[in-house]
């Protein structure tokens, strides 16, 4: 009996073409390249990254000179004050044109420290581009093995129904012969039911796994939908590195803490460019502007003429020195100092939860390794008492509710057999992802 429902619960793994539907079996490969081209998060969080990339244009184009063209048109009509200090009636109007530009020299060190925040912030959007990927690699992942446990479930529940429509018919024959009552019969069909219910149940558990992942995956439905079950050798438990050593390696490489030492640098130099704000600043500014002139009964020349005659040019330097700022200065560089205080913090806490991380991902793998080991005796004994019963409710010798409590029974060590083995496989794999191996298996 053990040999024929192991064998079900494992064609899955050595058979996914049984599993082919409409579609080609996903690999998990493929869900996880799917996801991250697709999956709503990463895209907003590569939207984040170019948004920083912009920011760290803005901020180098202050370097650059600014130019400026202007033009103004002015009409004057009344009384109004002539050369020879009279009044009288005149229409006036004048038109000017200006080409100005201004060129930074001195910002008090803002603008280079602000290039140097634009470039930390955009390399901090990026390592939290690869934790939003790291995330979503962790979520398909788990979500691929629900599923390869649920179709063993669905395979173990249907050999089951298989057997128990076998052993009813052999009731009827035994009934038949004068070995087996109404009764026996009546409790067998209660028990293929049982069987039943159990597989529908299995099979809406698998359709849900699907569904949960093809939702990570953004796909519009689960129809079609079928995976690749792992190789055999992946399911083999293997050994596990302590979580001191597996922690010293995943600090070098985990986004999720480059992000915040990112963060920190950066924040780190806002405290410089607030203290800018105290500095003097000094700019370069020049152009050139014309300008047209009428008034009523007179002649100032042509509209040519007066461009050329009037044109001029100018240059200059402006400086600004802060001296009383209403204590914005001062107010600005004490959150400066705050915000880098509270990094620090952000830093620490994001080292301290993938300690954690680590260590639950490793004494789960433990334990899982110890529940794999534990349940092979146990379905092991547990098939070798179901065969038992079974052989003597064949026979007369024991009732359907001991017949029915040692299959229970049996169909539960397989089932924690089962999810032990995958969980076995998934927390291996975990641990292996945090010292920066890809998921596979």
């Amino acid at each position: 009996m053990r040999s024929i429902i192991t064998f079900a619960a494992l064609a899955v793994v050595f058979c996914p073409a049984a599993l082919a539907q409409e579609q080609e079996p996903w690999s998990l490969k493929d869900c996880i390249d799917y996801a991250l081209e697709h999956n709503i998060s990463v895209r907003q969080s590569q939207i984040t990254v170019e948004q920083k990339e912009i920011d760290l244009n803005t901020a180098q184009g202050r370097r650059l000179p600014g130019l400026s063209l202007g033009a103004s048109e002015n009409l004057s009509f009344g009384r109004g004050l002539t050369a020879d200090n009279t009044y009288t009636n005149s229409n006036t109007s004048s038109t000017s044109f200006s080409l100005g530009a201004d060129l930074p020299v001195f910002q008090g060190f803002q603008i280079n420290n602000a290039i140097k925040t634009g470039k930390l912030d955009l390399d901090a959007a990026m390592a939290s581009l690869e934790k939003a990927k790291d995330d979503i690699r962790v979520a398909v992942a788990q979500a691929y093995v629900q599923i390869l446990y649920d179709e063993q479930m669905v395979e173990v529940a249907k050999m089951q129904v298989s057997h128990d429509e076998t052993l009813l018919e052999q009731v009827k024959v035994r009934r038949f012969a004068g070995h087996a009552s109404d009764a026996d019969i009546s409790a067998q069909k209660a028990t293929l039911s049982q069987s039943r219910l159990t597989l529908v149940q299995s099979e809406g558990n698998l359709q849900m796994s699907v569904l949960a992942l093809t939702q990570l995956l953004e796909l519009p439905s689960p129809d079609g939908f079928s995976i690749v079950s792992p190789s055999v050798e992946a399911l083999e438990p293997q050994m596990l590195m302590s979580p001191e050593e597996i922690y010293r390696q995943a600090l070098e490489i985990k986004p999720a803490i480059q992000a915040a030492e990112l963060n920190l640098e950066s924040a780190k130099i806002g405290i410089d460019n607030a203290k800018g704000a105290f500095l003097p600043s000094l700019s370069l500014n020049g152009g050139i502007g014309t300008n047209y002139y009428t008034t009523s009964n007179m002649d100032f020349g042509t509209f040519g003429e007066q461009l050329r005659n009037n044109f001029s040019q100018y240059v200059g330097l402006s400086l600004s020195i802060p001296i009383f700022t209403r204590f914005s200065n001062r107010n600005n560089l004490k959150i400066a100092k705050l915000n880098y205080t509270n990094t620090q913090l952000l830093l620490e806490n994001e080292k301290k939860n993938l300690y954690k991380e680590i260590q639950q991902a490793y004494y789960n793998a433990l334990t899982s390794q110890s529940k794999l080991e534990g349940s092979f005796d146990s379905v092991t004994s547990a098939e070798e008492h179901y065969s038992l019963v079974e052989q003597k409710y064949m026979n007369g010798k024991a009732s359907v509710a001991d017949y029915n409590d040692a299959k229970n029974n049996y169909l539960q060590a397989e089932s924690d057999y089962l999810k032990a083995r995958y969980e076995c496989l998934f927390q291996t794999r975990l641990l292996d992802f945090y010292r920066g191996e890809e998921i596979v298996f």
